[in-house]
Order: C-alpha cells, then structure tokens, then sequence
C-alpha cells in the first residue's frame, strides 16, 4: 500500500453548490487561503457552469484568480462545456463531468449520454491553448439513485471513450455513497485490466459510514490520490438528509494513524474546516469534529485567528 496520498480538497465547489446560504466571494477566499496554508495542493475552487444555474459559484473568475496567486496550488474547476473553458484560462485542471447512467444524466444535466460527451469532447484541445489539462470525473460510477447498481461496462466505456479524446485521468464517484470495499476492487481492478494508463482518483460519499473503509480499499489497489470536502459539506441532490462527501479531517486523522503522509496539518485543517461550517451556519458532519475531546475547536473567534 502506498505511503504517501495525495487529497484534492473540493468543498469550495462541491460542498457549497447545493448550499442555501450563499458565501461572498472574502469568505471564499479566506477558507480558500487557508487550506492552503493547512497544506492542501490541490483545490477544486468553484464551477464554470451558468451563474443563473448554480448562483453559490457566480463568482468563478474572481475567486481563481485571487487563489491563483499563490503559486504553490493546482487549482481544479468544473468545466462543463465550451462556454465554461471560455471562462477558465486561469484554472490548471478542468475537470469535466459526465453520468455513467442515462436516467442520471438527464435529471443532473437535462441531456443524454452521448449528448454530454459531444458537449466536453471539445475541451482538451482548448484547455491545452492555455496550458491546462482535462480530468474526467464519472458521476454514479457505482449506483445510480434512478437505475440502481452501475454496471462495470460502463463505467469502462466512458474511461475508454476519455481516454480517445486525449484524457489521462479519471475520477470516479460515488454519488449516493452506496459503494464497498468489495465492489471498490471490483471497478478498480476492470479498469486496471481495460485502460491500464489512466489515472484514477476516488471520490467516496459517507452515507452509509464506509467512507474511510473504501479509501483503505483505494490504497490496497494502489490508487493514490483521493477527493474529500472540509466539514464533509455537499453531497448528492437526489440523498435529501444524507450525509455527503467524506470528511477532509477524518480522512487526514486517519491516514496520519496509519502513518501514510499528506503533507497536510490537521490542526491548522480543523480550524479552517470550522470556519467554513461557521460561515454556512451549519453542522460538520466529521466524525472528528464532532468526537470529544480530540481538541475539536468550537471558537470562531480562534479560527479566525488561525487563518490569518
């Protein structure tokens, strides 16, 4: 198993899409600077889809520029489509998404399959004009909330059809947080077969508490690099209640028990993790955050401090 991983903190964009409170672009840019500083190096800061579709993420281009400057980070984006790498230049990676169920696809993008592909299929070119690259990210790769289990198959002619269009990695996820170590091996261990050359990156949910379980999973297999949110705010629209992505913090306690490096402060990542959670005026769902006494912060006051 590896001993070094690599986390793509997402809850800028995935935790705060869904959200009802809306955070300014300064409250962004602090929570943001602050993962920074707690050691995380690769950030998915926001989405360049429609503001009138997702408002939460308006303000994209403000926001990565103002992350850019520091140049120690690998700024990630949703870009779904050519208007949105219109938008992007100043991201390093693009990351495209597509549902590996057509049910999914139409409730989540209002188009098929094939639809959604011929739409990203046009931007590895682009972003390789400004210097960036494209990541593929596969919504439902284990179950879909409409169709039920995801076949392997397809999952494998999605990765095959990125990988024609010049796309080396591929992240896969677990969109209601039904997946298991068992069936984790399974895809991992198809694709290993099918497209040896992509990179994979895993992108569990916690609604049924196996969060950590499939990571660990991950690694056996040799994956490594996974993506987390502060807080483990976001999650699935079609889950209402459910828990949602995996815990930055909880994900980071456990690797360092397991003495695998990050590179990542888990003090400094606490106190941002209850910042943001503070701004949304929300619960963390971390287990760490809410475990006692584990020098869990509640002060905001102090978390304020810690980020500069």
């Amino acid at each position: 198993m590896t001993s070094e991983v690599t986390i793509t903190e997402v809850g800028l964009r995935d935790g705060l899409q869904n959200q009802t409170k809306h955070l300014s672009t300064d409250h962004k840019i602090k929570v943001g600077s602050g993962l920074i500083k707690a050691g995380i190096k690769r950030l998915e800061a926001t989405s360049f889809v429609s503001p009138r579709a997702v408002p939460q993420l308006a303000d994209a281009e403000a926001l990565v520029k103002k992350l850019k400057q520091d140049n120690e980070i690998i700024l990630e984006a949703l870009v779904p489509n050519q208007r949105g790498g219109e938008r992007a230049t100043d991201v390093d990676i693009w990351v495209t998404f597509i549902s590996a169920s057509e049910k999914h696809s139409l409730a989540n993008s209002n188009c098929s399959i094939s639809e959604a592909f011929e739409r990203i299929s046009v931007l590895p070119k682009m972003a390789a004009q400004v210097g960036a690259k494209v990541a593929a990210a596969i919504a439902v790769a284990f179950d879909c909330p409409f169709e039920g289990e995801t076949p392997i198959g397809q999952v494998i002619n999605l990765a095959k059809r990125f990988e024609d269009i010049g796309v080396s990695t591929l992240k896969l996820g677990d969109t209601i947080g039904s997946a298991s170590p068992r069936r984790v091996t399974g895809l991992l261990e198809a694709l290993n077969s099918e497209v040896p050359r992509m990179e994979i990156v895993l992108h569990f949910h916690d609604t049924r508490g196996l969060g950590i379980a499939n990571i660990m999973t991950g690694m056996q297999c040799g994956v490594t690099r996974f993506e987390t949110s502060a807080g483990g705010i976001g999650g699935c629209p079609f889950a209402p209640g459910a828990s949602g992505n995996v815990a930055t913090e909880d994900v980071v306690h456990f690797l360092n028990l397991e003495g695998i490096q990050t590179g990542i402060n888990l003090e400094r990542l606490i106190k941002v993790s209850s910042l943001l959670t503070n701004y949304l005026n929300t619960q963390s769902f971390a287990h760490l955050q809410n475990a006692s006494p584990v020098g869990v912060l509640q002060d905001f006051d102090n978390a304020l401090k810690a980020i500069g």
